[in-house]
């Protein structure tokens, strides 16, 4: 499994005007589908509106193990906010697991030492059992006056 990416750049107007990188840290696999003899060994490949997960096998084509899809809409809209010098801890916004999302539980995003956070932990669709939890965090490119 990976330890961190990032994406950037814009796909949509949901990202106009946004200068930086969007971390997308992968924390962790949990209790993940078995997909060798006794175990696995996953990755994870992060597209724009996808999360998947798979297994990498060295002589055949590696196994699917599931997806997810997240929405950082919410994310974004706590960004535009332009927060300053709150308290570490404070909590802007909740996201609440639906029907449109994989949310396996409420998501927070909170303001964590000057930087703006969001804890996710996804339910993997398309397979038997998995969730994957994931980190959103915003990076200000240098010299750059933000939104």
């Amino acid at each position: 499994m990976t330890d961190s990416s990032a994406a950037g750049g814009r796909s949509s107007s949901l990202m106009d005007n946004l200068l930086g990188l969007l971390r997308i840290r992968v924390k962790r696999g949990v209790n993940l589908a078995v997909r060798d003899v006794c175990s696995s060994d996953p990755y994870v490949v992060i597209k724009m509106a996808k999360q998947t997960v798979y297994d990498h096998d060295t002589f055949t084509k590696d196994d699917k193990m599931g997806d997810a899809e997240f929405d950082i809409k919410d994310y974004v809209d706590a960004l535009r906010m332009n927060l300053k010098d709150l308290p570490s801890g404070t909590i802007i916004r909740r996201v609440q697991p639906s029907r449109q999302n994989c949310l396996v539980e409420e998501s927070c995003i909170t303001w964590n030492e000057g930087k703006l956070v969001q804890d996710l932990c996804l339910r993997l669709r398309n397979v038997e059992c998995g969730e994957v939890e994931i980190q959103l965090q915003w990076i200000d490119l240098p010299g750059s006056k933000g939104l």
